[in-house]
């Protein structure tokens, strides 16, 4: 009897370390396509219309804890928009945008601000903080002809600062680049 306790104990282990905690939920793409992380309740968005550019309209969630804002959101593009360019300087140019104009850098710290990638995928991270630690955490990823944005906000507590990360850091592709 204490064999097949210990045995079951030892199958249930990697759900509960895997479970997530009531205030969190999984947001998962249509196909599986991602997955990222956000607090609970997350609220869905669709655009009401397409931008130049745009195969689909723009697909958004948010949500809000504690003062924080979670963004994010994706949109497909039409083919070769991204696919037939340098990823790696549109995801820059995306990624910067209006930032430099929003948050002058006499201003505000530029913590971190360099390309990235995640799974092979071009990407730009941009954390901007001001003074106070106020911290504005940016991900931009180009997928193929797709743009993944992620936005949250921080204060100077680690609490905050611990579910920002959380956040930026979940989010998932379903396939690497090839």
């Amino acid at each position: 009897m204490k064999r097949r306790l210990a045995i079951v104990c030892l199958l249930a282990t990697p759900l509960v370390a895997y479970a997530q905690p009531a205030d969190w939920q999984t947001v998962e793409g249509p196909g599986a396509r991602f997955r990222v992380d956000m607090p609970a309740p997350v609220e869905k968005a669709t655009a009401a219309e397409k931008e130049k550019g745009h195969a689909e309209p723009r697909i958004a969630w948010e949500a809000k804890r504690d003062g924080q804002i979670f963004d994010f959101d994706f949109v497909d593009y039409e083919d070769g928009w991204f696919s037939k360019r340098d990823s790696r300087v549109m995801s820059k140019e995306l990624g910067r945008g209006d930032a430099e104009k929003a948050f002058p850098k006499d201003k505000f710290k530029y913590v971190r601000d360099e390309l990235v990638d995640l799974q092979g995928w071009d990407g730009y991270a941009l954390d901007i903080e001001d003074a106070a630690g106020l911290l504005v955490m940016m991900r931009t990823y180009i997928v193929g002809d797709r743009l993944y944005r992620l936005l949250v906000t921080a204060t100077a507590d680690a609490k905050t600062r611990e579910a920002a990360n959380r956040f930026v850091n979940s989010f998932k592709l379903a396939e690497a680049r090839p």
